[in-house]
């Protein structure tokens, strides 16, 4: 006989017996954060009684809004209370007796609409209160409506027993929360403590509060009219933070004040973005450009996000790219939920669309310090071009729309965007752009470069060799490497010389990879000046990288091919043109001199090439005083 099967369905039970110790220990990572919770309650009853005297619902409502933070550490106790909404014995037995009803959901669906975007209100779960037993072991809760119902008082201990107390009273609207700290949470009755907790999460929650220790003299006051008998109390928090206001509203001075506050960084920023993001995005913030010392400084970044003013986490690095991460400053979006987790941060649409308009506003900052200060700018960009130049290497999309406010630093110290150095070299060479990453040591090409009127792009740090691909890519240009190419303008008039003998003395020195060839250069001085494949070179340059950074495969050390070119119009080369046929040692000791001198304006000598270059060198000075 088969059995019947019937549908059952039910509601799933929770046990608050075994549900608290669970909330104890794992409600938040951070046992710290019950303060912020607690203290954001007490701003969200304040915002609800707001919004209730702006609909008319509230009448006679002063604005003397506050939230007090008091510790009494005899009685072990931490307070914290608020004049704003408060609540009468239904709402207390619905929101507090109940786990995870919010009172802040019903109070937006009541009078804000479905989505209550704008409302400023930062509770949504129903679960702040009881991040108090983190480190509390009993609880109790005093308040008083703003419908001029009676007081009530609500005791409840860790295990989810709770009783209502008789007879209590309160001046006032508003909610006390008295918190009684447990044995093993002593710490948060120290008050340099509690007042860190405050300065960390409720530095700029949007109601003033003022903390107290009992039995101690207040010390956070201020001068009131300029008088110093008539001192009133000092809230611990900024209100209107910087981040609220409109940028037309605020002094670069201003922004540096607030950088230094948020970072404790004695050097001025570079510069500041202030993110103002309406529909479909809703988020406001302040970044800023922090000065670096060089490109292998620390690139460490730290944006601070926030919840309608209230501190959420040090650093969340989904919200930027990877190139901008060195970006310090904040970030207020009511839109991401109060406990956000780095898995949705990494999972979330929104957050991309957070990302891009954030690159978006630095990209356009970029543009505007160029069009609208340009000589400002290029005092700014030996700091700023590392962050830059990086971003545009990583993101095609931030590379188009900064491109034109690149500059390419030339070695007279002018600064050039590519397009204005093209314009101004298309006479002499057409789409290309002579660059060099090291003046010093280069410095002879440099100088022929220069003197036939050339204009010799730094190009010194690791980036912008890395950088120059992508501009050729897209710009249809060329960047090659004093060392890599004699340019036509270089070349001279004059009788061509071609001695095989004279080229095959060179070629014994060099080797396999080195072509020797005769050309008539315009700077007479120079005998000789060797040249590399840009190409190969770059390839050489990268097969290098890749073994730095640890490859899998061994990759063998690619050898580069070198050109030597020999003046013609030099009075030297011609001398030895001319004795190449006898040979004899000064001769081959000349030939040497020429060919390491053309080396080392190419690149140092190794042990070999120095010992012999010297030995010549001393046995010429030698001869020369005989």
């Amino acid at each position: 006989m088969s059995e019947e099967k019937r549908e059952m369905k039910g509601g799933i039970s929770v046990d608050t017996e075994h549900l608290f110790p669970i909330i104890k220990k794992w409600l938040y990572s951070e046992k710290e954060i019950f303060l912020r919770e607690i203290v954001s309650n007490a701003a969200d009853a304040v915002t609800k009684l707001k919004r209730l005297s702006s609909l008319g619902e509230a009448k006679d409502v002063e604005d003397d809004f506050r939230i007090d933070v008091t510790l009494d550490r005899e009685a072990g106790t931490l307070t914290v209370s608020d004049n704003g909404i408060g609540m009468n014995e239904d709402e207390i037995r619905r929101y507090i007796c109940q786990i995870a009803l919010s009172g802040a959901l019903d109070f937006i669906e009541k009078y804000e609409g479905d989505d209550g975007a704008g409302t400023g209100i930062i509770g949504h779960f129903g679960l702040g209160f009881y991040s108090a037993f983190m480190v509390s072991d009993t609880v109790e809760v005093v308040s008083k409506s703003w419908d001029g119902s009676p007081a009530v008082g609500l005791k409840c201990n860790e295990d989810g027993e709770y009783e209502f107390m008789p007879d209590v009273t309160r001046d006032g609207r508003g909610t006390d929360v008295v918190m009684h700290i447990t044995e093993d949470e002593k710490e948060f009755l120290d008050p340099a403590r509690v007042r860190s907790v405050l300065n960390k999460y409720c530095s700029f929650v949007p109601v003033e509060i003022y903390f107290t220790v009992e039995g101690e003299e207040h010390h956070d006051h201020e001068h009131k009219d300029g008088e110093e008998c008539d001192c009133v109390p000092k809230p611990v928090n900024d209100v209107h933070p910087l981040w609220q206001k409109q940028p037309s509203e605020c002094e670069d001075a201003e922004y540096d004040e607030f950088y230094h506050k948020l970072f404790t960084d004695f050097r001025e920023p570079l510069f500041h973005i202030h993110v103002n993001a309406d529909y479909p995005l809703n988020f406001k913030g302040i970044l800023y450009f922090p000065r670096i010392a060089s490109e292998f400084d620390s690139l460490e970044g730290q944006v601070k996000l926030y919840y309608n003013q209230v501190f959420v986490s040090d650093s969340i690095k989904e919200l930027l790219p990877d190139y901008l991460l060195m970006l310090r400053g904040v970030i207020d979006c009511p839109e991401l939920p109060l406990n956000v987790s780095r898995s949705y941060m990494q999972n979330s649409e929104y957050v991309r669309k957070m990302a891009a308009h954030i690159t978006k506003k630095v990209a356009d900052k970029i543009n505007s310090m160029f069009t609208t200060g340009r000589e400002e700018y290029e005092k700014l960009w030996p700091d700023v071009k590392l962050f830059v130049e990086f971003a545009a290497l990583r993101d095609r999309k931030f590379y188009d729309r900064v491109k034109s406010s690149l500059l390419l630093r030339l070695t007279d110290k002018r600064s050039l965007t590519l397009d204005e150095y093209l314009e101004a070299a298309k006479e002499k060479h057409e789409k290309t752009v002579y660059y060099v990453d090291d003046p010093t040591a280069k410095s002879q090409y440099v100088r022929m470069f220069t003197d036939e009127g050339i204009d010799v792009a730094v190009l010194d740090t690791f980036i912008e060799s890395q950088l120059i691909a992508t501009v050729e890519s897209n710009e249809g240009v060329k960047f090659v490497r004093v060392d890599s190419e004699l340019a036509d303008a270089l070349k001279g008039d004059g009788e061509q010389i071609e001695n095989e003998a004279l080229a095959d003395a060179f070629k014994k020195l060099g080797g396999d990879t080195l072509t020797v060839k005769f050309e008539n250069l315009r700077d007479e001085k120079t005998p000789a000046v060797l040249s590399l494949s840009e190409e190969a070179r770059r390839m050489a340059d990268m097969m290098r990288i890749y073994r730095m950074t640890g490859g899998d495969e061994p990759v063998p050390e690619m050898p580069v091919q070198k050109t030597l070119i020999l003046n013609s119009n030099s009075a030297l080369i011609k001398s030895l043109a001319d004795a190449a046929a006898d040979g004899g040692d000064a001769y081959e000791r000349a030939v040497r001199q020429v060919y390491y001198l053309a080396l080392i304006a190419q690149r140092p000598l190794d042990a070999d090439e120095l010992t012999s270059f010297l030995g010549d060198s001393y046995s010429i000075l030698e001869d020369g005083l005989k």
